[in-house]
């Protein structure tokens, strides 16, 4: 994960979902502070319902990899670019 602070965010209980998954990590875990963290979140949810993360977990995956390929095509069609850029120039002389 890029941005580890995010799993030590406190999240708040801005909607009745959010309100409902903080109250049951919360009475789970009994944290010390009263504060449940994204990290608490996940921990529960890997725990009781692996198959949502999972099913998360994939979709992101594809996509990266997705973006991955239409990167690699991106950039392999600027170097067929730069040898056809090339190839001219050297007929050209």
């Amino acid at each position: 994960m890029k941005n580890l602070e995010l799993l030590k965010e406190v999240v708040p209980a801005e909607s009745e979902l959010k309100e409902i998954i903080v109250e049951y990590v919360g009475k789970k875990l009994n944290p010390e502070n009263d504060e449940v963290t994204v990290e608490h979140i996940i921990n529960i949810f890997a725990e009781q319902f692996p198959e949502f993360l999972l099913t998360l977990a994939e979709e992101n995956w594809i996509n990266g990899y997705t973006q991955a390929l239409k990167d690699t095509e991106y950039v392999s069609g600027l170097n067929d670019d730069k040898k056809l850029h090339k190839t001219k120039t050297k007929q050209q002389s």
